[in-house]
């Protein structure tokens, strides 16, 4: 993808972020590092205010406890350490969230038979009509994030957001 390599005009925040990193030695800065970490934090900031404003809202839900009960949804209970993990959360987050989602009868805790040590977390049939009604909301704000892209800009995105994503083991 060539027109990826081409110079760029720098963006005012870019421009911002180096005056303000000016006392650094020039040699030591690597702008399209601050530029891809700077951008790819505004997008995720942006993504989940977007989405908790215009979708989450209705049904009362935060960004991570969507995530969560999306993951319930898929996989119908997950352990509360892989939920954890899947979320990007702390075990502690998940039990707080889990309690909301409880209380809101879309999901429930049952401790493992075999070892009572491990908890999981299942989604009701409440928690999956729920994910079911507004998973398509979702999903159209999804599309309506990307539009500006055009098919092969979306695949190329999503294919180098992968590689950060496992060269990092997020």
């Amino acid at each position: 993808m060539s027109h990826y390599n081409e110079k760029r005009k720098l963006l005012p925040e870019e421009i911002d972020t180096i005056n303000r990193l000016s006392h650094i030695r020039a040699d030591s800065l690597n702008l399209n590092a601050i530029a891809v970490v700077t951008n790819l934090y505004r997008t995720s900031q942006g993504l989940r205010v977007k989405m908790e404003r215009e979708v989450l809202s209705e049904q009362g839900l935060s960004w991570t406890a969507f995530s969560m009960l999306y993951d319930l949804w898929i996989w119908n209970a997950m352990e509360t350490k892989k939920l954890a993990e899947s979320a990007g959360v702390t075990k502690a987050t998940v039990s707080n969230i889990t309690n909301t989602l409880e209380r809101k009868e879309l999901c429930f805790r049952r401790t493992d038979e075999q070892d009572r040590r491990n908890v999981f977390v299942e989604i009701t049939e409440k928690g999956r009509e729920v994910m079911s009604e507004l998973y398509p909301l979702f999903h159209e704000k999804e599309k309506e994030i990307v539009s500006g892209l055009n098919e092969e800009e979306q695949k190329y995105i999503a294919e180098l957001l992968r590689r950060v994503i496992r060269e990092n083991d997020f």
